[in-house]
């Protein structure tokens, strides 16, 4: 998946995710069906190398997932998921849950436990893609 023409507006949201991993492929494909995905710019870093975006490193953006908000600042891992939910009305109620207390250390906490099974999840999709 190839990075997609950027919205006009400057302001939109950059989604910066692996297009090398087969579920990483798969979860952006359903965002980008979305009502108002069309708002969001999306950038397949799985080739990239040095700087991607100003303070972020391909490095850095394959190691966790990161969402440059409307507002410029970088936020990874449940923070950038949270960012694009807000955006999608099928989502919205996702990223009002986030918003209650306790709730952003529960969704870390489960992304952590997701980037550290990715890599034999991601292996095991990919054998049965094929």
């Amino acid at each position: 998946m190839a990075e997609t023409t950027p919205p006009a507006d400057d302001s939109a949201v950059t989604v910066y995710f692996d297009g090398a991993c087969p579920l990483c492929r798969a979860e952006i494909s359903h965002y980008q069906a979305q009502d108002r995905a069309a708002v969001m710019r999306f950038c397949d870093i799985s080739r990239a190398t040095g700087e991607i975006a100003p303070g972020l490193t391909a490095t850095q953006a394959m190691a966790r997932f990161h969402v440059r908000r409307g507002d410029g600042e970088i936020v990874s891992g449940a923070a950038a998921f949270v960012a694009i939910w807000r955006l999608l009305p099928r989502w919205r109620w996702a990223a009002r849950l986030a918003t209650l207390p306790g709730a952003m250390g529960v969704l870390e906490f489960g992304y952590r436990i997701w980037l550290w099974l990715r890599p034999m999840l991601s292996g095991r999709f990919r054998s049965r893609a094929a």
